[in-house]
């Protein structure tokens, strides 16, 4: 996926999770913010972002979109939206399911809607997840050091509830998955952010024994386009 007219800018400040002001060419501006999470580890005074220009728009309150941000050599894409939009490309072209598989964003199935379905014949389900949260866990060398991507970054009942519904489509005999989008790459692996969201690392780990297969892909990420790249270990 690919953003148009991508220009740099400086972070001020977040006065509320909708909107941010930044220095743009020498002048305060105030932009749309793409993700109303916390974000709080990378929204930081004097941050490098990126802002996609939506030009003259008499419907909008702000000309530009934060899409991403630098923290320290990491590049990473903070745009809610663009993790599904990636996926979607991932999976059409033939990643995950079959080449030829017909996929249809945005399935209703019983009480939810999932992000994707996908018919193999038969019918499965994905949800996509995007992460911008990373850590640096000291270890001792091997593969339980590193940079550490985790989800969620905020406690989210509604994703825990995803996840119960999948383990039960498992367990049904359907075909079940939850596809973790890293806005980023280099990290080491992807593990549920238990300290912040224990009844969703439970979910997760539940949906695991009934089935439901775990996956997370890196992105390579540049200020105009984000792209599933490689799978990442998942520590459950």
């Amino acid at each position: 996926m690919r953003y148009e007219r991508v220009v740099p800018a400086r972070f001020i400040a977040r006065p509320n999770r909708f909107i941010a002001h930044v220095e743009l060419d020498g002048r305060a501006e105030t932009v749309h913010v793409k993700n109303t999470g916390r974000c709080r580890e990378l929204l930081v005074p004097g941050a490098r972002v990126y802002l996609a220009d939506a030009g003259a728009n008499a419907a909008r309150r702000t000309r530009y979109d934060l899409i991403a941000v630098e923290r320290g050599s990491r590049l990473i894409n903070m745009d809610s939206q663009a993790p599904n939009a990636a996926a979607l490309e991932f999976l059409r072209a033939g990643n995950i399911f079959p080449p030829g598989t017909e996929i249809k964003p945005e399935f209703r199935y019983g009480p939810s809607r999932f992000d994707f379905s996908a018919f193999t014949p038969a019918l499965a389900l994905l949800e996509v997840k995007g992460v911008t949260l990373v850590e640096t866990r000291s270890a001792p060398p091997g593969p339980m050091g590193g940079d550490v991507a985790l989800f969620p970054d905020a406690p989210t009942a509604r994703g825990a509830k995803h996840l119960r519904e999948l383990a039960a489509f498992a367990e049904g005999g359907g075909a079940a998955y939850v596809l973790f989008v890293i806005q980023t790459a280099g990290v080491a692996y992807f593990a549920p952010n238990e300290a912040t969201d224990q009844a969703f690392a439970a979910a997760l780990r539940g949906a695991a024994k009934a089935g439901v297969r775990i996956l997370a892909y890196d992105c390579r990420v540049t200020p105009e386009s984000m792209a599933l790249d490689a799978p990442v270990p998942v520590r459950l």
